[in-house]
């Protein structure tokens, strides 16, 4: 299993980069200019779809696996984003960072969207394969 994760970095990585949109989005005061809460709900869903998209494109093997992975990745890029940033705008460090607790979750969180976005990934493939299958 981990040689299959292994291989599927530059994937997982990318798709992970690809998700830092939404605080991005954020950050330049895009979500709120559009109206929140259906703008963070939108972006999200977006990002979901593409994530989607892009494992069943390139049938990846694992997209349950790598999807999680994916999350967990975002998690770490928002994680270090807020790190890096908070000291510049607020003066000082804020965000998860400063809570081993808030990173914990963070990382369950968006491991969690990762997990239910590969979920489906898996059940599509799955009822793609016994589609085939009758025919």
């Amino acid at each position: 299993m981990m040689q299959a994760v292994k291989e599927q970095w530059p994937l997982i990585l990318g798709l992970s980069a690809l998700a830092m949109v939404r605080p991005l989005m954020s950050i330049l005061g895009w979500l709120e200019a559009i109206g929140q809460p259906t703008a963070s709900i939108a972006v999200t869903l977006i990002i979901s779809a593409v994530w989607l998209v892009v494992v069943l494109s390139l049938r990846v093997h694992r997209p349950l696996v790598t999807l999680t992975w994916v999350g967990v990745g975002y998690g770490l890029l928002a994680i270090i984003l807020s790190a890096v940033l908070s000291p510049l705008i607020t003066g000082h460090l804020q965000g998860p960072i400063t809570n081993p607790f808030a990173v914990v979750s963070v990382l369950i969180t968006n491991g969690g969207w990762g997990l239910l976005v590969g979920s489906l990934a898996a059940l599509i493939r799955r009822g793609k394969t016994e589609g085939q299958g009758e025919r």
